[in-house]
Formats: C-alpha cells, sequence, structure tokens
C-alpha cells in the first residue's frame, strides 16, 4: 500500500527544481495540498508542512486519522470515501471548521469535543452495518451544538 509521506509529496507536487528554493522550503509553504485518489493506506510524518491550511485526502484507502499533530493551521480536511471507521487524533486542529468524512465506516460521531472551530460536519453515506445507525457521543454532540 502507499503511506502518506514527503516522498509522495514530492512525487505529486510537482515542484520543479529551482536553485533558489529547495524542496524543503517549498513544503514548508504549502498551503493546499491534493492528494486524492492515490490509493494512500496511511498518514505519515508530514511536520515540514506545518502551513498547511487545505489537505485533500478523499478517495483513497485511509483506515485512521493520524499523524495530523504538525497541521495545527489546517481549516478544511477531506477524508471521505476512505476506510475510516472512528474519528480520533483531531484534538490539536483548533482552527479546523471543515471535516468531510462522508463515505467512511464510521458508527460513532465522537472525538470532536476539543475541535472548538468546527463550523461543517460532513457525515452522510457511512458504510454502517445492516441495522445499525450512526450514533453520536453526548459530548461530542454538545460541543458540535455550540459551533455548528
Amino acid at each position: 500500500m502507499v503511506q502518506l509521506t514527503m516522498d509522495l509529496i514530492a512525487k505529486n507536487a510537482g515542484h520543479k527544481n529551482r536553485s533558489e528554493e529547495d524542496f524543503g522550503q517549498y513544503v514548508q509553504k504549502l498551503t493546499h495540498l491534493n492528494l486524492s485518489d492515490k490509493n494512500i493506506d496511511s498518514i505519515g510524518d508530514l511536520t515540514f508542512c506545518k502551513n498547511l491550511r487545505v489537505l485533500y485526502l478523499y478517495d483513497n484507502q485511509i483506515n485512521q486519522i493520524q499523524n495530523l499533530d504538525f497541521a495545527s493551521n489546517i481549516t478544511h480536511l477531506y477524508l471521505q470515501n476512505n476506510r475510516i471507521s472512528s474519528i480520533e487524533n483531531l484534538s490539536l486542529l483548533k482552527k479546523l471548521e471543515k471535516l468531510y468524512l462522508g463515505g467512511n465506516y464510521i458508527t460513532v460521531v465522537e472525538g470532536l469535543d476539543k475541535v472548538g472551530e468546527l463550523r461543517e460536519l460532513h457525515i452522510e453515506s457511512q458504510h454502517l452495518p445492516l441495522g445499525e445507525k450512526l450514533l453520536f457521543d453526548p459530548v461530542s454532540l454538545n460541543s458540535l451544538a455550540v459551533s455548528i
């Protein structure tokens, strides 16, 4: 499978080898990164992408939200149509405004109580077991009631 790493960003970013700007400087300036439909199954270490505001990872094979601690500036996170089964590891995304998680395998909406700036949550079309309904954790629901 494919892990989202700096090497994958280098292959897909279209960065021209300019003498005045090396790749490290380039990724530090990135604000938008589109790696949708790349068969990515996990998110690796992206600590150099500190200015990232919008991250597109939809239509991949990601099964866990992880390694986003670096991304304190992210405002939009697109993770729809992956294999994610739980909402986790988002507490450090203090500026997150829009979260797209439709088309995953989430059964309980939880882990959003620390994401205070969230204005939009897209959680439609979950692949739920027959007869089950999407549930909301009361703590996350109260937090969402204030922000959304």
